[in-house]
C-alpha cells in the first residue's frame, strides 16, 4: 500500500534514499530529505506491506498535472517482485488526472516497468 512521508519514517525513507545512486553522499541525501520536507511540490510515498516500509517513490508535481518521478528505490531484500511496478501504478491511480515521467534518474526503471511484458515477477521492476 503507498502511503504518504510522515517525518517518523525519516530514516526509514533516508535508508531507502540511500539506495539510490546520486543519493550516496550524506550531505546530499540529507538536502534531498529537506527538499520532501519543505517544497510543497516534492511528495514523498512510501510502500508499506504489513507492517514493513520497503519501498520508496520521490515526486515533484509541477504546475502543467506532470509529476516527474525523482526517487524510487525498493528494499534489496524485496526487489525483482514487482514492487516498484505497483508502487508506480498505486501512484497512478492517486493521481489520474496527472502525466507520470521519469527524470534521468529514473528513466530506465520506468521505461523497463512500463514495457507490458515487464508485469511478471522477477522482470525488475
Amino acid at each position: 500500500m503507498l502511503i504518504r512521508y510522515k517525518k517518523a519514517f525519516e530514516k526509514i525513507a533516508m535508508g531507502l534514499l540511500s539506495f539510490m545512486p546520486n543519493e550516496k553522499d550524506l550531505k546530499k541525501l540529507q538536502q534531498t530529505m529537506r527538499n520532501y520536507e519543505t517544497d510543497d511540490s516534492w511528495q514523498l510515498f512510501l510502500w508499506k506491506e504489513g507492517e514493513d516500509i520497503i519501498g520508496l517513490l520521490g515526486v515533484n508535481f509541477t504546475e502543467d498535472k506532470i509529476m516527474q518521478l525523482l526517487h524510487i528505490s525498493v528494499n534489496p531484500s524485496h526487489r525483482h517482485q514487482g514492487i516498484g511496478r505497483r508502487m508506480v501504478n498505486s501512484l497512478q491511480e492517486m493521481f489520474p488526472e496527472w502525466t507520470a515521467v521519469a527524470n534521468a534518474e529514473t528513466a530506465s526503471f520506468f521505461e523497463k516497468c512500463s514495457e507490458e511484458d515487464n508485469s511478471v515477477e522477477g522482470s525488475g521492476c
